[in-house]
């Protein structure tokens, strides 16, 4: 795949085991053309998963406004699926690193489409996430992301009567709660994991759950596993004004990684959502 990439025989010097990954096997791949990076999974525990990856890839590399790792390949072999991508050198945060990073992510928000959704699904984590595409954002945030996972929960015992009459009382308020804006591209996942600082100390976004959505889904991303810098939220704030309210909406994006939390890791995050729910 690499020499059918390149045009050339590629050799492979080295590989590589990395760290970090809970979901897939990681390599540094040390060949004569420069190092790459890969990633694989056996076909059948995530279906479609880096073919889903490298579209979200794609669509954040062609927006040009925060970097991404450039796709080089991805495929299967039948048994494992696999992707691999430019190799990209960490080093230090730059002294504008927050700040850029923050008015880099205002303008990314401001690419749009006609819906919200996106033409296919995709994952976040190890989860399905679903992208039917819808015209109004309630309706989206009800159908695509909270009902799906309560009706998970419920499956796996872990939704209980009064939790899900809670999210119902939620879902008769939403279009109070949320303003009406056009569909923004979000990377979908935006926690302190999933951005790494290239070698220019610039900030490059990883692990994309990218669909076309309500914007501060990302900016309530990036403050429930750790806030980022607060130069951050200023200089996105100065670049495209986030609607009054906007700190108290955050909690209501966050219901939907919590429950997917929830999902993945058991009733630890339940006080979390229970906690949300009762304060609207």
């Amino acid at each position: 795949m690499l020499s059918e990439w390149t045009g050339s025989k590629i050799s492979i010097d080295r590989v590589i085991p990395l760290s970090g990954g809970s979901i897939n096997n990681a390599y540094r791949l040390k060949t004569n053309a420069g190092d790459f990076f890969m990633k694989y999974n056996r076909a059948s525990a995530y279906p479609g998963m880096f073919e889903q990856e490298a579209t979200g890839l794609a669509l954040l590399d062609e927006a040009g406004e925060i970097r991404v790792p450039k796709i080089i390949t991805h495929g299967d072999d039948g048994t494992h699926t696999f992707i691999i991508l430019e190799y990209i050198d960490s080093a230090g945060k730059n002294k504008e690193f927050w700040e850029n990073f923050g008015r880099k992510l205002a303008v990314l928000h401001r690419h749009k489409a006609d819906h919200y959704g996106l033409e296919m699904d995709n994952y976040i984590g190890s989860l399905k996430q679903y992208n039917k595409r819808h015209d109004r954002w309630t309706d989206f945030f009800r159908e695509q992301r909270l009902l799906v996972q309560m009706e998970m929960a419920e499956r796996n015992g872990l939704l209980s009567l009064q939790l899900k009459t809670a999210f119902e009382r939620l879902f008769n308020c939403l279009d109070d709660i949320f303003p009406e804006e056009p569909p923004s591209l979000i990377h979908g996942d935006l926690w302190s994991g999933n951005f790494m600082v290239d070698e220019n100390g610039d900030a490059c976004i990883i692990d994309p759950a990218a669909y076309y959505g309500f914007r501060e889904m990302d900016i309530g991303m990036s403050r429930l596993f750790g806030v980022f810098g607060a130069g951050f939220y200023d200089a996105y704030n100065e670049a495209w004004p986030m609607e009054p309210g906007w700190h108290e909406r955050i909690e209501i994006c966050n219901l939907y990684p919590l429950m997917v939390h929830v999902n993945l890791f058991g009733s630890g995050y339940l006080g979390s959502v229970e906690s949300i729910l009762s304060s609207f």
